[in-house]
């Protein structure tokens, strides 16, 4: 077994960081909201890791947090800037109509 050395990162631990959001501003940015917003939601139980003073999380459990929070039963999707969103917008769609006429 290989030993460690002092400063370098595993191929595991690079993998782990390379799936988290670093910091207020990296998880703002990926939920759409403000630094400040983040901050409170972590408040209300988004799932933050704190180690010393920094702050990570991870990009599924924010996803599935937000969509538990707005009362879906389906987790709702952070969409990334590539994706295409037209599967989303017609499914958005088909729930807004079944629900429209309900009313």
């Amino acid at each position: 077994m290989a030993k460690k050395l002092p400063g370098k990162k595993t191929q595991r631990e690079k993998v782990q960081t390379q799936e988290r959001l670093k910091g207020w501003p990296a998880i703002a940015k990926f939920l759409g909201q403000t630094p400040a917003v983040a901050q409170r939601w972590h408040s209300e139980g988004m799932p933050v890791t704190k180690e010393g003073r920094s702050v990570y999380a991870n990009p599924e459990e924010l996803t599935k947090w937000v969509g538990t929070e707005s009362g879906k039963v389906k987790p709702i999707h952070i969409a990334s800037g590539e994706e295409n969103l037209a599967a989303d917008l017609k499914q958005a769609l088909t729930y807004v109509r079944g629900h429209k006429s309900k009313r």
